[in-house]
């Protein structure tokens, strides 16, 4: 369990601080420069930081439910505060998957094709999308620390 428990809150650190970081700290920072060079730079950040969080998805699946079935034996005995975590993970694996397919992959044609206004208006639903998940994240972590003693 203890094993489970560390993968488990290991991964959300990665994808909820790489949120915290791309929206709070770098956004800002990137900010101050030219659309011609922001705009690749996010990309390269998405490139490297995206594949981080579906590893991370795999995981928080993974040993979530390895939590579940080996704990509490499946869902019967689970806990009120779990299944709102585990509802609120769904809905953020979701919001990335959407991401992922749709603005992610708009925005990398746009900057292959140099259209950096297109690239922009991705970037812009991107940074959307990554707040509602940040949000859901920091709530689903408070959930997580907080719901054992509701």
């Amino acid at each position: 369990m203890s094993i489970a428990i560390a993968l488990h809150v290991l991964s959300a650190i990665v994808w909820i601080g790489g949120m915290f970081f791309a929206l709070l700290v770098l956004r800002p920072a990137a900010g101050e420069l030219e659309p011609a060079y922001r705009l690749p730079l996010w990309g390269l950040v998405f490139g490297r930081f995206f594949p981080w969080v579906g590893t991370a998805i795999l995981v928080l699946l993974a040993s979530g439910y390895w939590m579940i079935f080996s704990n509490w034996g499946g869902f019967s005995n689970f806990p009120v505060y779990l299944h709102l975590m585990q509802g609120i993970g769904w809905l953020m694996i979701f919001v990335y998957l959407h991401l992922w397919f749709a603005p992610y992959k708009r925005l990398k044609r746009a900057l292959a094709d140099s259209d950096l206004q297109e690239a922009a208006r991705n970037l812009n639903q991107i940074r959307i999308l990554v707040t509602v998940n940040l949000i859901l994240g920091l709530l689903n972590a408070a959930i997580g620390a907080s719901g054992k003693y509701w």
